[in-house]
């Protein structure tokens, strides 16, 4: 296995790594032993009234609620399209949670920390662990599902779960070898699916995973770029878009198997991208907000004069895109956006 990385990393590659291994509950890290890092493990969150103010790594729909998760075990929740949040009623974890995904309109998973993944049947507000990892800190970065039975969760080093029921077992799937030889040890960071059977995780080292069965298997996709891919999302029409890494985009036509570099007018890295009716639009870091109007061929960046760290977007209903950062919820209105210097922030 792969030696964690103690050392200094660069800005920009450690930027999201940093983000998603960041905030409380690595107890791991601090030398606890098992049974204390299990207490931290399975203490609940604590209900705050600043808690919206802090660090949201991942969103996503109930039906028309806005469910966000991040630091401290926090889940957000919002009835009016993300104007205003509030606290989930209980959630059985104080660790990071990286990201959530619904099934449909009640059940809902949330991944993070620890191996960590907790499960809700009523639309966020009440969550239930069904799995963690006590000896060591193997964070989980994404989780997918299909419907209310089907999933994939996915983080550090390969680590590859899948399930068929609901969760209630989760199988570690190996992914095999890399066409470059040697063992499987990347880093897994963005699980999507294109809802006709197909699943896609995008990863370091220019790499994309598909899968036609469930997540049982997975092939190796190549798309000719080196760096980290952070996010990503299958378009109405089926193209493949994925970002990451100095403001890097590429995508495809045909399932994968060609690749094109887009043009995203910036080397700001991305955290989240997503289609919104017409649209493709993206996030990320220093403030960086990207729109492009030719199905995520080229883009226009513009960015927020805080240069505030972009973590995620949502869509209310009313298809205005709402924002999360470093600092929490976005709250509106936003400060202005200014246009990126040509080639973006380095």
């Amino acid at each position: 296995m792969r030696k964690r990385n103690t050392g200094p990393w660069s800005a920009l590659r450690a930027a999201l790594p940093a983000l998603l291994l960041a905030g409380a509950g690595v107890a791991w890290a601090a030398g606890l032993a098992p049974q204390d890092a299990a207490k931290l493990l399975q203490s609940p969150a604590l209900v705050r009234p600043y808690a919206g103010e802090e660090m949201v790594l991942g969103v996503a729909q109930a039906g028309r609620r806005t469910v966000a998760v991040g630091d401290h075990g926090a889940v957000l929740l919002s009835d009016d399209g993300g104007r205003t949040f509030r606290q989930a009623k209980s959630v059985p974890t104080r660790v990071t949670l990286t990201a959530v995904a619904f099934g449909d309109a009640s059940n809902g998973w949330a991944v993070g920390h620890g191996g960590v993944i907790v499960h809700t049947a009523d639309a966020g507000e009440t969550w239930q662990l069904q799995r963690s990892e006590m000896q060591v800190d193997r964070p989980l970065f994404t989780v997918h599902f299909s419907d209310a039975r089907h999933g994939v969760a996915a983080g550090l080093w390969s680590l590859l779960l899948v399930t068929a029921d609901g969760g209630s077992t989760w199988t570690p799937v190996a992914l095999p070898p890399p066409p470059e030889g040697g063992k499987a040890d990347r880093n897994l960071f963005a699980a999507f699916g294109d809802g006709k059977g197909a699943l896609f995780i995008a990863a370091e080292r220019g790499t994309v995973l598909r899968s036609d069965d469930g997540g049982g298997t997975w092939t190796y996709l190549s798309t000719g770029y080196k760096g980290s891919f952070w996010t990503g999302c299958v378009l109405a029409d089926g193209t493949l878009v994925v970002a990451g890494l100095r403001g890097t985009i590429y995508r495809s036509s045909d399932g994968g198997r060609n690749w094109q570099p887009a043009t995203s007018g910036t080397k700001s890295s991305i955290t989240q991208i997503a289609q919104v009716g017409d649209r493709v639009v993206a996030v990320g870091l220093d403030g960086v907000q990207l729109q492009s109007r030719d199905g995520g061929a080229s883009f226009t960046a513009a960015q927020r004069d805080d240069s505030l760290v972009l973590t995620a977007l949502s869509v209310a209903g009313d298809g205005k895109v709402r924002l999360y950062s470093k600092r929490g919820v976005v709250a509106d209105p936003a400060p202005a956006a200014s246009a990126a210097a040509p080639g973006g922030r380095p």
